[in-house]
């Protein structure tokens, strides 16, 4: 008998979450195979929305494909303690050279490996339909549930031009069982009270209104524009002082969702909202500091649209592209104009200083016409950007465990991944570092890699140039045209993983969120004044050594991201004299103080008085004496 599979989403009839393959609970000594064509291609790799991307090695490929094209071939998983299992989702091979897929299959189970057992209706051998491509996953749920501790997946047919090879996820409940050996180690559980479960946009609209309501006076609700639907891009702010910006104290942003179907950073920042609240409530001395020394703002769904479609089909079931494009077909992330051409060109005609800064380049014109391929997702992203003086940024991804820092983009269009650091590479990897080694999991040596590279060895951060190339991404663009030095944190390697994975996601993330909102008061800040006390706006804060400066904002206040270390530091302004002055930067938290007194050049004083009487007098030039003229001498005798 056929039973044909669901492509839809998980029913409620089957309340078993998936037991984790993709999301490595699982690990590779519970995968086995009956064969496989080569290690690349062994059951470890067999793991749903794995991939094998542009390159596929010896090692990472893109699934289990089994070593013969034969009815008997079969992928087992070994759950480790008695289950309930009640369903399977299978993809085809991840591969850009290859179709292979499994079309139909049977389920066997066991509890000791060795007596298997056939799932049946009645007589008959239950056949499940499987995939009709290699992307896009297909549910099939059982009639009933089935205890067992192993599981077999036997494919019975396959895409005619290819091979049986396949991506896996099991849908399992496992019993209670206090005196298994294989329980998961450093299994925790977390205590914060918090709504662990995925939010339709209405239902995050209706959170963030909630904590609002909880925490009036340290939050602020406000939207900085809409998506291609219509849809607005809320954002929170915590502070002591909400809706505006304080004399000396920094701006600190994270973003999540560019990608609509990458939800697990979205949660996050959900979960890190009520948290922060609950926590300054309840008198918590490091949320009350970070809330009353830092504007904290938090936008948790840049690309609304496309969750929707993900939320839509549900998790496990979106693939891996599913929404992740903005309505109109953009990459938010990378849809921001490409200024590192712009600097890179006038470097090499030797134009920097004179007609290029190294710093706050402008927006070329081409980019901001109407007819411009940009969404209007990242046009409100750059407006706000630009009315915030943010100093640190972070914008959270899915589908890796890694910290990714600029530059994003490689020197030469020819390489397509290479080594391109910022003049700020040492504070850009400390920045990386802060957040990777406080996660649970991105610095452990021994965990196994999500796709293709094991970034663990790199201590979980990497240029992102060196990763892949990509023209135009919002972090270079920050550095580029902000003062705000921003990075990708990659927070799971499963996009979209089931809502019964966000309390362990929120326990290997928390510390991170925090002590990264942290480094945002590392460095030097101050304020730059004229002589009669004024803040100077728009004031370069140059340090000696590094060739990337940063800017005075409205009041005359600056924070520039430093390491430990002292530093030379030269501050100059259009009308004003230069000054400078040594700043040295401690290893505790709390950026140093360094402030500025610059005074009028000559040249701009009398221009200023000039302006001041044109300005009283009209247009009329300054009045001019005349030398007095010789009276004409009369002649005698006339």
């Amino acid at each position: 008998m056929k039973v044909t599979s669901n492509p839809g989403g998980i029913s409620k009839r089957s309340e078993c979450p998936p037991m984790g393959l993709e999301t490595l609970k699982i690990d590779d000594f519970q995968l086995h195979a009956s064969t496989m064509r080569r290690y690349s291609l062994g059951p470890h790799r067999g793991r749903l929305n794995i991939q094998a991307g542009i390159y596929e090695d010896e090692f990472y490929e893109g699934g289990w494909c089994a070593g013969r094209n034969d009815p008997m071939q079969w992928f087992e998983v070994d759950a480790r303690r008695l289950t309930k299992f009640t369903g399977v989702i299978t993809q085809g091979r991840s591969s850009l050279w290859s179709s292979d897929w499994v079309t139909s299959y049977r389920v066997l189970v066991s509890n000791d490996s060795h007596t298997w057992v056939t799932l049946k209706n009645g007589s008959q051998d239950l056949i499940f339909t499987g995939n009709r491509e290699k992307e896009i996953p297909v549910l099939s749920e059982f009639p009933a549930p089935v205890m067992a501790r192993y599981i077999r997946v036997n494919p019975r047919s396959w895409f005619s031009g290819g091979s049986v090879c396949m991506r896996v996820e099991i849908l399992g409940c496992p019993m209670p069982d206090p005196n298994n050996y294989y329980r998961r180690r450093n299994e925790i559980t977390t205590t914060d009270n918090l709504d662990f479960k995925h939010h339709s946009y209405k239902e995050m609209r209706q959170l963030m209104k909630i904590v609002n309501e909880m925490c009036p006076n340290i939050t602020r609700i406000y939207n900085i524009g809409k998506s291609f639907d219509g849809l607005k891009l809320y954002a929170i702010e915590i502070s002591d002082n909400p809706g505006e910006h304080e004399l000396g104290e920094p701006e600190f942003r994270y973003t999540a969702g560019s990608h609509g179907n990458e939800v697990l950073g979205r949660e996050l920042l959900l979960l890190l909202m009520q948290f922060m609240c609950q926590e300054y409530l309840a008198g918590n001395p490091r949320i009350r500091h970070l809330v009353e020394e830092t504007r904290i703002h938090l936008l948790p769904s840049v690309n609304p649209d496309g969750y929707e479609k993900a939320f839509e089909v549900g998790s496990e079931l979106g693939g891996w592209s599913l929404g992740r494009w903005s309505e109109d077909g953009l990459d938010i992330h990378h849809n921001f104009p490409d200024l590192n051409s712009i600097l890179w060109e006038a470097e090499a005609r030797k134009l920097t200083s004179r007609r290029v800064l190294n710093h706050h380049i402008p927006i070329p014109d081409w980019y901001l016409a109407k007819n411009a391929t940009v969404a209007v997702e990242t046009r409100a992203l750059i407006a706000w950007m630009e009315k915030i003086p943010f100093v640190l940024g972070g914008n959270l991804q899915g589908g890796e465990l890694v910290v990714s820092y600029p530059y994003d983009r490689t020197r030469f269009r020819s390489k397509t991944r290479e080594a391109t650091p910022t003049p700020d590479d040492l504070v850009f990897r400390w920045l990386a570092f802060s957040y990777a080694s406080t996660h649970r999991l991105m610095t452990d040596a021994s965990r196994r890699v999500c796709h293709t590279v094991d970034f663990a060895k790199e201590d979980g951060t990497v240029n992102g140039a060196s990763w892949h190339t990509a023209a135009g991404s919002m972090n270079d663009f920050s550095y580029l045209h902000t003062n705000c030095f921003e990075m990708s944190m990659f927070v799971g390697c499963d996009k979209f993983p089931h809502k019964s994975e966000l309390p362990d996601e929120w326990e290997n993330n928390r510390e991170s969120l925090l002590v990264f909102m942290e480094q945002v008061h590392r460095g030097i800040k101050g304020v730059v004044r004229d002589t009669q006390g004024r803040g100077v706006a728009n004031a370069i804060v140059s340090v000696e050594g590094i060739n990337h400066d940063v800017r005075t904002v409205a009041d005359g206040d600056y924070w520039r991201l430093l390491n430990p270390g002292e530093y030379k530091v030269i501050v100059r302004a259009d009308g004003y004299t230069s000054t400078s002055k040594v700043c040295e930067v401690g290893y505790e938290i709390g950026a140093t103080r360094c402030d500025f007194v610059i005074t009028r050049t000559n040249l701009s004083r009398i221009k200023e008085i000039m302006d001041k009487f044109s300005k009283q007098h009209g247009d009329s030039p300054l009045p001019v004496r005349r030398p007095p003229q010789p009276r004409p001498q009369r002649r005698r005798g006339a």
